[in-house]
């Protein structure tokens, strides 16, 4: 189970792909944590040759490992951190008349700030059912085991040893297309040492998910889109975890930029604030087991209702979509409770595929690679208007000069957006018809527009930033000196040298050759002052 807990502390800022994500685990206090901090003294380990401090290879991968038993008095005990984390939890339930609810109640909790889930559930399978026989000395020589991995650089295949078991991972970029697997499965030499082979690290079964609901997946698509709040009520965290996932990359490769909870709990820091009539539900997905949520969370606009998941091969009854009024008893029916009319018609091609694919016994793999392409390629043709619209804001390389401030981009402006649809709107790309117009204007206004153009403003504004710092290496800059007085000369160093911290600060997108005859014309510059100046200079800042 892949649980995503919000710290109270309230969020705080996500990266690209691996954005960071929130601590979270079964309810219950810590028995044992083990955590990749520093070690007791601050020797190397000179054995692995890699010269890093014990843990800091551990640290790379995952936050901490810990064991968590339940209690009924405290629930959810352990500390958050202020920050977004992954929970991967493997848990164990024995009967024992012993105790007050006649069972022990144990989990073993991965948490790490890289959204690995299939990685990660594979790492627990390997690991938990041996340390629930073994006990804390198997688990510190895991943690062993992954404290030697490599970094998880983005777009590197890595060799990942755990407990006798050799995985062969790919790690993904933000280049990467949904559903493609990037990692050889065969290759001319057999990997004779390799146990497992993983074709995806952060990939959930899409189909599987969405089996209950495949009539509506256009329907919930929207929804996700337009970051409408929303709730999966379903009979286990497992599969609570995995639908509210599964929803969340179904508009991939847009990032959803709300907040999302594959396991909500009623300990959770902010079951009040989500389940109080008061003010309207937020911007998040939630996924829920506890019936008491069927009566508190009534008032939400949206709401899927789903049995257990079948296993491959096997198909549950499809959902009907249901007035919200009817979700009144904690027995309700699975369904779609909603009053949420689709701005666009159902696309009943994908709907007759994935139909023609269960009659078949098409396996659940091969109907997640048709699913999740149709989420792409509708996605797509969703964003590519805006991606050319934005583009055309940039202003003009010619109007870029080497003595004045980068210009800004311009202004967004809905309206202007809108006419352009009429010519190269969505229709291009897309067969679906509908009100495309309606569902751009709702998106404009929802957490995921403001997410994706505060992150392509920022590219487009480091870009702009970029051409600057080329336009300025092509100019003349000594013979601009010579022309100008030495405290006007002094101020072009100090500016840019502050341009070379920024765009190694920022990571700017410019060329090596740039940077270096940009550290090149500052040399020059310098060596032409008077002694004490340069004196000065060359101690302040980089060159």
């Amino acid at each position: 189970m892949a649980l995503r807990g919000l710290a109270a502390s309230g969020p705080s800022s996500r990266g690209p792909l691996d954005e960071a994500v929130e601590a979270a685990e079964e309810r219950g206090a810590p028995a044992v944590l083990a955590t990749g901090g520093a070690p007791e003294d601050d020797e190397e380990d000179e054995g692995r040759g890699r010269g890093l401090l014990r843990w800091d290879g551990f640290s790379a991968w995952l936050h901490c490992v810990c064991v968590v038993g339940f209690d009924l008095e405290l629930g959810q005990a352990v500390e958050k951190d202020p920050a977004y984390f992954y929970g991967y939890v493997y848990f164990r339930q024995v009967r024992d008349k012993s105790l007050k609810r006649g069972y022990f109640q144990k989990s073993l909790v991965l948490i790490s700030k890289l959204p690995y889930i299939h990685f990660f559930h594979t790492v627990l399978k390997q690991i938990a059912p041996e340390y629930f026989e073994k006990s804390e000395p198997y688990l510190e020589a895991a943690c062993n085991d992954v404290d030697r991995w490599p970094a998880p650089v983005p777009g590197k295949t890595l060799h990942l040893p755990i407990m006798g078991v050799v995985m062969k991972v790919r790690i993904p970029t933000c280049h990467d297309k949904p559903g493609t697997t990037q990692i050889a499965q065969l290759t001319q030499q057999a990997d004779t040492h390799i146990s497992v082979i993983l074709p995806t690290v952060h990939e959930v079964d899409l189909f599987r998910c969405f089996c209950p609901v495949f009539l509506h997946s256009q329907m919930l698509w929207e929804l996700v889109l337009l970051g409408e709040p929303l709730v999966v009520m379903a009979p286990s965290p497992s599969e609570s975890s995995e639908t509210v996932l599964a929803l969340v990359n179904c508009i991939s490769p847009l990032k959803y930029f709300s907040d999302f909870r594959p396991y909500f709990t009623i300990h959770d820091s902010e079951f009040k604030e989500y389940t109080t009539r008061t003010q309207a539900p937020p911007s998040v997905i939630l996924g829920v087991t506890n019936p008491f949520f069927a009566k508190t969370l009534q008032h939400w606009p949206h709401i899927i209702r789903i049995g257990d998941l079948k296993p491959a091969g096997e198909i549950p009854k499809q959902v009907k979509v249901k007035k919200l009024k009817n979700l009144k008893t904690l027995d309700s029916k699975p369904g779609v409770y909603t009053s949420y009319k689709p701005y666009l018609n159902r696309d009943e091609e994908i709907i007759k595929q994935l139909q023609k694919g269960v009659q078949q016994k098409r396996p659940s793999e091969a109907q997640s690679v048709i699913l999740r392409r149709y989420f792409l390629e509708l996605t797509q043709s969703f964003i590519i208007p805006l991606e050319r619209y934005v583009a055309s804001l940039m202003p003009l390389q010619k109007s870029i000069s080497p003595w004045k401030s980068p210009p800004q981009l311009r202004q967004f402006l809905p309206e202007e957006f809108m006419k352009t649809l009429e010519k190269t709107g969505p229709q291009l790309t897309s067969r679906i018809k509908g009100d495309w117009i309606g569902l751009y204007r709702h998106f404009l206004k929802s957490p995921n527009f403001d997410g994706w153009f505060k992150t392509r403003r920022k590219e487009m504004t480091q870009k702009l930033e970029a051409l600057h710092l080329e336009v300025l290496c092509e100019e003349d800059l000594l013979l601009w000196t010579q022309k100008h007085t030495e405290v006007e000369t002094v101020d072009l160093v100090l500016k840019l040298k502050n341009k070379l911290l920024q765009a190694d600060r920022e990571h700017l997108p410019v060329k090596p050759d740039t940077m270096e005859k940009l550290r090149t014309h500052i040399d020059a510059i310098i060596l032409a002052l008077p002694e004490d100046l340069q004196g000065i200079l060359l101690k302040t800042g980089m060159t």
